[in-house]
């Protein structure tokens, strides 16, 4: 297909200061990203209390409240003293969530690290925050879980600077706080779009439909159910729901009356699909395709209308011919219908074909008797009992004489893809504007802004070059130049885009968006409002670091066909790895800026229900996002890790703080926000990674097993943390017994008993008054059972570990298959958790499928498809997903089931989520999941 675009001569001389103002230049390795896996945004209201990150950060209004009520439940535990030494330090490590760069403070961002359960901090501010407040830090960690547990963690690198630092420190001295906030070059344009040191701005994509064949055109209803309706060139249209599925009955069927052909280029086809503005009442729908009558080619505009009984497809014998032209080649076949904001149908023919339009003497786009190579405007409303359509009364050519009335602007040769501007989304500034892309002959492409009357210079000009020198010459020509036009070093078939004017990425407002199909170029023009030029930049795939969130690709097909915009106003294109009809390579993809997105909930959309008949396909993307891509590595060894022997703490040098004066129980709450508080306010939080780590015998607790844990309130979303090489090992006491809940206030890392209480080595400052806290450690039941399906059963004998299950209460097990073990039937799909501890409510998930007990690996498993395990135990919901095997890795002789499992949350069964084929997979036993039920 050949399509292009064009752009103003001086202006690839002029790479506008202006648009590089919204542009950032990558200076490091890391990105700006929210514990979400989101970009950052700016907050719809103003932050109360995290106040740095009140114009751009990852915290809203209410996670902002949130973060108070914790950082005052804290600060109850201090008198005034303490509270002006530690408060400051507090505030700042609670705030880190809401840093632009939250994730990388947490190494959340990197699939090959663990995430930190607290922020990562630069080294001389662990050192000043060890020497003033170390013993906060069981504080900080209390709202993650069993203080009990933490305790132990907590008594053993508070008393040492290194550990503690070690614990704490991030390595990374660009990024790590605070040096993150004073770091000029990572915070000069931080949340504008990104660019590379060309000026190349870096956005990525996300796959949205695949294996279509030619996608042309994709258009929405604008009636609230926000599905879209996308056409393939053989004469197909299908209709896509707001989740991505498929209708699997098409909306139309033409492919016996379109005219094409198999081989690559051939531009005849289905070539658009138009609905009225009005689609909810009217009911009809408009399409262009080429069509041979009596082995005449022609282009034929037609009129459906809906189908009575499915409000998902055409009446196929409703069709009414609106106009027929006859094609005198088979290229430059034109191919855009749409509808204007004044209600009008605009018709979009090429010249003709051939090359340089030779028919006649100036050619058929200055030819105004002739359809050919024009931008036709026709009124179709009220038209049931009248003539398929009517001429609006302000047609620019209306009583002319030799003209015919059709006729909005001329002067065109092959125009391919064109859109209306929805205008700003505050101002409405653009509001109605026409963009359309015209493909050029020899040396340019362009982009032009269709204006009634208009003349558009071909064939006497291409671009803003003469091509017909002596009709260029001609003073009456009084053409319209191009806003843009490239050579054809950049590409040779322009496809006109569209003017972001979505909501989900507030930093493409305004930017024209188009393409070139020969090429593969993406291309973007900003409009400078002070002066009326367009100012260009090529839009190129972010590298893996910019793309490295959920779903996100940075690849794309050469082949650009179409662009289009969602019923919400996001924008997309269609393009192919095979220009032909019949080549199922056809992928529609979502333009993602990975800088800046819009508060949580500002974009938020309730699509309206559609009845369907027929079945639903359901999308699977087949391109691997970015952040699942893994480097070429050896598989890990599975070793051993060596026990450390218990060992003696070496006495530390005591602090040289002055120890602030002790206050009073129970504690005042200091002034301000901080009197509001009571006890009730207390946020509940779900149980974090380090409090579910276990102790070992000896005393010993690898804090690298704390990352691999993925919590209900802050799960990883799509990341496959692998081993690490190697891990920090620290000492500590023995687990404290069970602690009364006698409202006796001591230390947390003290065991509570009937004696007087011991001394620690270093004594706590006088102002640390610490909360009252029960624990009681979990009791391993006497007798491991297994749930199979909706039964009970002893567990296997010779199995490695014991399998312990709560019974399943009510409900039937799931799949069509099952076994007989011991006179029980195991159904296919059936879970169980697999525990080295004997534990019932936590172990590593198998599933058994084909006769035998498999594992799943961790790779996209989030907290939904936990609680869809747990849910199938007879447990309400998940509690933790914890990864990299932390919870025990299956034997080599363990088949792996299930890689890239994606659940909604509702299904019965892990086999009912988004997955790979059963045993197929990309990962280790290193990398089985487990699950915390409760």
């Amino acid at each position: 297909m050949t399509s292009p675009i064009c752009t103003r001569k001086h202006f690839s001389a002029r790479l506008s200061l202006a648009t590089l103002l919204l542009v950032q230049v990558r200076w490091g390795c890391c990105h700006p990203q929210c514990l979400d896996y989101k970009p950052p945004f700016e907050p719809r209201q103003p932050l109360l209390f995290c106040k740095d990150y009140s114009k751009f950060g990852c915290c809203d209004d209410e996670k902002d409240h949130r973060l108070a009520v914790r950082f005052y439940t804290i600060m109850e535990n201090f008198d005034h003293t303490g509270y002006a030494t530690c408060g400051k330090y507090i505030r700042s490590i609670i705030c880190q969530e809401c840093s632009p760069y939250a994730a990388h403070l947490y190494d959340a961002e990197d699939a090959n690290t663990p995430m930190r359960v607290l922020p990562g901090l630069c080294g001389n501010y662990c050192q000043d925050y060890w020497h003033q407040c170390r013993y906060t830090l069981s504080l900080l960690l209390e709202d993650h879980g069993s203080p009990g547990q933490f305790s132990n963690l907590t008594a053993t690198i508070e008393e040492d600077q290194r550990r503690f630092c070690e614990f704490l420190e991030l390595k990374d001295k660009q990024y790590c706080y605070p040096n993150v906030l004073s770091n000029t070059e990572l915070n000069a344009n931080l949340g504008s779009v990104r660019a590379d040191s060309e000026g190349c701005l870096e956005l990525c994509l996300q796959e949205v439909a695949n294996g279509l064949r030619n996608p042309v055109a994709m258009i929405h209803a604008d009636d609230g159910t926000h599905r879209f309706f996308v056409a393939e060139q053989l004469g197909y249209v299908w209709v896509y729901l707001a989740n991505g599925s498929r209708i699997d009955r098409p909306f139309l069927n033409l492919t016996r009356a379109v005219l094409t052909s198999p081989w690559a280029g051939d531009e005849r086809g289905f070539l658009c699909i138009a609905l009225h503005p009005r689609f909810t009442t009217v009911r009809k729908a408009y399409v262009y395709y080429s069509v041979s009558v009596k082995k005449e080619e022609r282009i034929r505009i037609s009129e459906f209308t809906l189908s009575t009984y499915d409000d998902n497809q055409l009446d196929h014998s409703s069709e009414r011919t609106l106009l027929e032209v006859e094609q005198p080649a088979s290229n430059h076949n034109g191919g855009q219908l749409l509808f204007g904001h004044d209600g009008y149908l605009y018709i979009f023919i090429g010249d003709g074909g051939r090359a340089g339009d030779p028919f006649g003497k100036f050619g058929n786009s200055q030819n105004k008797s002739t359809h050919l190579g024009k931008v036709l405007r026709v009124d179709v409303n009220n038209n049931d009992d009248g003539a398929p359509y009517s001429i609006p009364s302000d047609n620019p050519f209306l009583g002319e004489k030799g003209s015919l009335p059709e006729i909005y602007a001329y002067g065109v040769r092959n125009m391919w893809r064109c859109a209306v501007d929805r205008g700003d989304p505050a101002t409405g500034q653009g509001r109605g504007r026409m963009f359309c892309g015209d493909v050029g002959q020899n040396k340019y492409e362009e982009v032009d802004l269709i204006l009634k009357g208009g003349n558009y210079g071909w064939r006497a000009k291409e671009g803003f070059n003469c091509y017909d020198r002596k009709l260029c010459r001609n003073s009456s020509l009084d053409d319209i130049l191009p806003i843009f036009a490239y050579p054809h070093k950049m590409g040779k078939s322009v496809t006109g885009g569209y003017i972001y004017r979505g909501c989900q990425m507030p930093n493409l407002n305004g930017l024209y968006i188009f393409g070139d199909f020969m090429s593969g170029r993406l291309m973007s023009l900003k409009e400078d409002v002070t002066t009326g030029e367009w100012q260009y930049n090529e839009v190129c795939m972010g590298r893996d670091q910019t793309c490295r969130f959920p779903k996100l690709i940075n690849s794309y097909y050469k082949y650009i066909i179409s662009f289009a915009e969602d019923e919400a106003g996001e924008l997309y294109f269609l393009a192919t790895g095979a220009a032909s009809a019949t080549a199922r390579a056809g992928v529609i993809y979502k333009i993602v800026d990975p800088s800046r997105r819009a508060a949580p909930g500002k974009c938020a959309i309730k699509p309206s229900p559609v009845k369907i008949k027929g079945k639903l396909l359901h999308f699977r993307p087949k391109e691997e996002y970015v952040m699942d891509k893994k480097a070429p590595t050896t598989p890990v060894p599975t070793t051993t890790a060596r026990t450390a022997p218990a060992t003696r703490r070496a006495p530390t040098r005591r602090s040289t703080t002055p120890a602030p004066t002790r206050k009073a129980w129970p504690p005042q709450a200091p002034t301000g926000r901080a009197a509001k508080k009571t006890p009730t306010a207390a946020v509940k939080t779900t149980t974090s990674a380090a409090t579910l780590a276990k102790a070992t015998p000896t005393g010993s607790v690898d804090t690298a097993a704390f990352s691999g844990i993925q919590t209900a309130s802050s799960s990883r979303k799509h990341v496959r943390p692998h081993p690490t090489t190697s891990s920090r090992t620290l000492t500590f006491p023995q687990a404290p017994p069970p602690l009364s809940t006698k409202k006796t206030y001591t230390s947390l890392t003290n065991a509570r008993s009937s004696e007087p209480q011991r001394r620690l080595t270093t004594p706590r400052p006088p102002y640390w008054i610490p909360k009252p806290t029960s624990y009681r450690p979990q009791t391993n039941p006497t007798q491991a059972k297994v749930v199979l399906g909706d039964k009970t059963d002893n567990a296997e004998e010779g199995e490695g570990n014991q399998v312990n299950k709560r019974p399943r209460v009510g409900g039937r097990g799931y799949g069509h298959k099952g076994v007989r073990t011991g006179g029980r039937r195991i159904r296919a799909g059936s879970v169980r958790l697999v525990s080295i501890d004997g534990l019932s409510d936590r172990g590593r998930v198998e599933i058994f499928i084909r006769g035998e007990w498999g594992t799943v690996c961790d790779d996209l498993f989030t907290i939904r498809a936990g609680s869809v395990v747990c849910r199938q135990l007879g447990f309400t919901t998940a509690l933790a997903v914890i990864k990299r095997a932390v919870l025990g890795s299956a034997d080599v002789a363990v088949r792996i089931f299930l890689d890239d499992v994606e659940c909604e949350g509702e299904e019965r069964s892990l086999l009912e989520c988004k997955r790979s084929r059963v045993g197929k997979h990309n990962c280790s036993h290193s990398e089985d999941v487990g699950v915390i039920c409760g």
